[in-house]
Order: structure tokens, then sequence, then C-alpha cells
């Protein structure tokens, strides 16, 4: 079975981006040696065009081999002309409005995610499935969240938008490991308790 696991950025009150999403003031804190963390231990989690500008387009993936993102972060890579944010890994849009999608490697979820999901996971494959973001998908795929990887930055937002979305049930996880970087970055790492 393959995991499903939640990577994303937040403020030290647990917020992924401002009020209306936009997380990109955290950009600020990828420094070089935060960088250099995440080529080696996750590069397939950095957006395609970033990996080609970094020269690590090359990089073979270590940890995933497809994405699920929701249809606001997705967004953020269409106002930029960017139609397939991660075209080194499967890419699957999650959206109830996208009718149809604007790129051959990207195949939008409509309906029944959870389903899709456990589809996904189902598959004989050594890789993970990279959740993205956002917070109302990784609300509604709590449950079938096997991983967690939250990156926490320096900062607070004061209001915004939660890691998962509201009407989330409990549910408890372990802490696998804690990583800390001098620009103030933890990367904690949670798998879930079963």
């Amino acid at each position: 079975m393959r995991k499903l696991t939640y990577v994303i950025a937040c403020s030290i009150d647990g917020f992924i981006g401002d009020p209306s999403g936009d997380g990109t003031s955290m950009i600020r804190f990828v420094d070089e040696e935060f960088l250099a963390f995440l080529k080696a231990e996750h590069p397939e989690t950095l957006p395609t065009h970033p990996r080609r500008a970094l020269g690590i387009d090359d990089l073979p993936n270590k940890r995933f081999d497809t994405l699920i993102q929701g249809r606001r972060s997705y967004d953020l890579a269409l106002r930029e002309g960017i139609t397939s944010p991660y075209a080194h890994l499967r890419e699957y849009v999650v959206s109830s409005t996208l009718a149809k999608s604007p790129d051959p490697n990207v195949e939008i979820i409509a309906d029944d995610l959870v389903g899709k999901v456990r589809e996904l996971k189902a598959e004989e494959n050594e890789f993970g499935i990279y959740l993205c973001g956002g917070s109302k998908v990784a609300g509604e795929l709590l449950d079938e969240i096997d991983e967690i990887i939250v990156k926490t930055y320096p900062m607070v937002y004061g209001s915004g938008m939660p890691m998962f979305g509201s009407g989330v049930m409990i549910s408890d996880f372990t802490l696998e490991s804690v990583r800390a970087f001098g620009n103030g970055v933890l990367v904690r790492t949670y798998s879930r308790k079963r």
C-alpha cells in the first residue's frame, strides 16, 4: 500500500497562507542550508520550474511519483501561465469547477476524492503520493493521510488558511523526527497512529 504524505509549509501559528491562501511570504526563508536539505531529501516536492532554474531537474524522485493538490494551489501556477507545475510527477488537481484540464499531464478529480486516493494508494508502486495542499483537500483526506511533513517557518500570520479545513475529526499522529535549521525553520515528520 502506497503512503499519502501531506508535505506542507506553515507559519508558527499553523497557517499555510494568509486569509486569501497566499503563502509566498514564506519563500524568503529558503536559504542555502534549507534548499540543500530540500534538494537532498525531498527534490520532487520542488516545482518543475524552480528545479530547472536550480539545475536539479534531472534529480531522480526519492519518495513520490504522484501529486495531489487543490484548485487554489493549482491556480497559483496557472496565474503564472504554468499548466503543469510538477511535470516530473503524475499530477491530479481536485476541482469541481475546472471542467477540463489545461494540460495533458494534469488530471482533474471532480468527485469521489477519497475513492480516487484509495485507488492510487492501492497501486503496486514503490513511490508514495505527495499531497501538496490545500487546506480543504487535506481536511477531506485526513483519514487517508499516513504521514505529515510540516515545514514551520518562523513567522506569524495571525489569521489565514489553516493546515486542515474546518470540520476535521481528531486524529493522532506520532512524531518521528525534527530537524532545525539556522534560519529558524523546523521540519517535523509525523506518522499516523494506527
